[in-house]
């Protein structure tokens, strides 16, 4: 008797352990961070956090739009600064203490970035600061298919050309 309730109790635990073993040795998938959109989160940047970044870029990727919300923790204003192709495209987005600025919506514009060279559906290195912090992050670009990014592809910008002033009328002049 006492030989089938210990049977039973083993093969009950060999039971329950090779229900429930697999998820002893491997990490739960909900534990995980990670950007559940379009855009990448960026960590690393000083007390800024730059959640959903991403480029909307024109067909032929000569510029494109960085949209995305930037969280400032601090109590103190900050600045984010942009560096792409160390130098070749920078900027800087100013966020107030507290405070979180969210490119790319209907109160805030998207940081236009002109002289991209990188087509949709490929990925940027671009390089976040704030203060002495920085990160190098992966961007995604993606076009204007998609129904909610068409408004964020970018304009070109008219190009001035030189038109000649008008000139004044000639006026007939008598010779002596």
């Amino acid at each position: 008797m006492k030989s089938r309730l210990i049977a039973s109790v083993a093969l009950g635990a060999a039971v329950v352990l090779g229900a429930t073993g697999c998820s002893m040795i491997s990490p739960q998938a909900t534990t995980i961070p990670y950007a559940p959109s379009d855009g990448i989160n960026v960590n690393g940047t000083g007390p800024l956090k730059l959640r959903n970044v991403l480029i909307v870029a024109t067909a032929d990727g000569s510029a494109g739009n960085l949209v995305g919300a930037i969280v400032n923790e601090s109590s103190s204003a900050q600045t984010l600064t942009i560096d792409i192709r160390n130098g070749a495209i920078t900027d800087s987005v100013r966020v107030p203490a507290n405070g979180t600025v969210s490119l790319g919506t209907a109160d805030t514009d998207p940081l236009l970035l002109e002289g991209l060279d990188a087509k949709p559906g490929s990925d940027i290195a671009v390089y976040f600061s704030a203060g002495d912090q920085g990160n190098l992050a992966t961007v995604p670009i993606l076009d204007g298919k998609l129904d909610y990014l068409t408004n964020l592809v970018p304009t070109p910008r008219p190009t001035t050309s030189a038109t000649p002033a008008a000139s004044a009328t000639p006026t007939p002049t008598t010779t002596p």
